[in-house]
């Protein structure tokens, strides 16, 4: 049982990743990304995840230098948009990430999406990085069985990280069994389906617990061994969903949640996108 917030997953090239981090997607760059990660790293969180198109890797970076806390107690993860994806063109986009954010070195590097004919580059570009110290951990995000079985064929590194939309509603379960039999740490956004927690099954599991239908969500994430990243900008909510600790699921009850599975994406299917 994962019993704190500062646990952590052990990625396949040994560095650890806490299981719980702060998701910062639309979170302004206009003081609200400083303040939210602030309040963040004071609720306990150890891992934020930004990305170059949330444009507030700045703000990120002034909230862990606010914060208090040393640099490699937290756990720093940012993309590379499909814009900038290529092999000089990524090398160049991690040189701004990394200056904005403010840091020499960032613990996982991501490519955002699997843009065709441009992201196997992209991810001979994160090898280098990852090669030259610049990185600690590389991955990408959004790619489906097949993107990752490209990489896998042409690259020299498997991917550490495969982050994706997962939650009740989308359990990707192939995906899910390929990443595990792959090593691959499988990562979730959008895990609370952007409140779209209607459910009577996770408000009556919950009601058991003392627990909020989003902890709940939240908890069977980690018993499902996948990191999770909620976002929120109220210091309460924040607080709320790191208090998934001090209870667990039983094995029925996670059944009964991933039962809830209707292949139902609330973002864009990694097949069939346009930007």
């Amino acid at each position: 049982m994962t019993v704190a917030r500062t646990e952590s997953t052990t990625l396949s090239n040994g560095v650890k990743m806490p299981w719980l981090g702060l998701g910062v997607w639309k979170v302004k760059d206009d003081g609200e990304a400083e303040r939210t990660v602030t309040s963040a790293i004071e609720a306990g969180y150890r891992s934020i995840d930004t990305a170059a198109a949330y444009n507030n890797e700045a703000g990120v970076g002034a909230g862990i230098r606010n914060s208090g806390i040393t640099r490699d107690e937290i756990f720093v993860t940012t993309k590379i948009w499909n814009a900038n994806q290529g092999y000089e063109s990524s090398l160049a986009a991690f040189e701004e990430s990394r200056r904005k954010l403010g840091v020499d070195v960032i613990d996982l590097l991501l490519i955002h999406w699997p843009v065709k004919e441009k992201y196997t580059e992209t991810w001979r570009a994160l090898e280098k990085l990852y090669r030259d110290g610049y990185v600690r951990a590389i991955g990408v995000s959004n790619f489906q069985v097949h993107h990752l079985q490209n990489i896998i064929t042409s690259g020299e590194f498997i991917p550490m990280v495969n982050q994706v939309e997962y939650h009740p509603l989308l359990t990707q379960q192939e995906l899910r069994s390929f990443a595990k039999s792959s090593n691959i740490q499988l990562m979730a956004w959008s895990p609370l389906m952007q409140g779209n927690l209607d459910q009577s099954v996770l408000t009556e599991i919950g009601a058991k617990y003392g627990k909020s239908p989003a902890q709940v969500v939240l908890r069977w994430d980690l018993q499902n061994e996948v990191v999770t990243i909620p976002k929120s900008i109220n210091p309460v909510r924040l607080q709320e969903n790191a208090d998934i600790f001090d209870f667990a699921l039983t094995p029925e009850e996670v059944a009964q949640i991933s039962a809830l599975n209707r292949n139902h994406r609330f973002g864009p299917d990694p097949d069939n996108f346009n930007f």
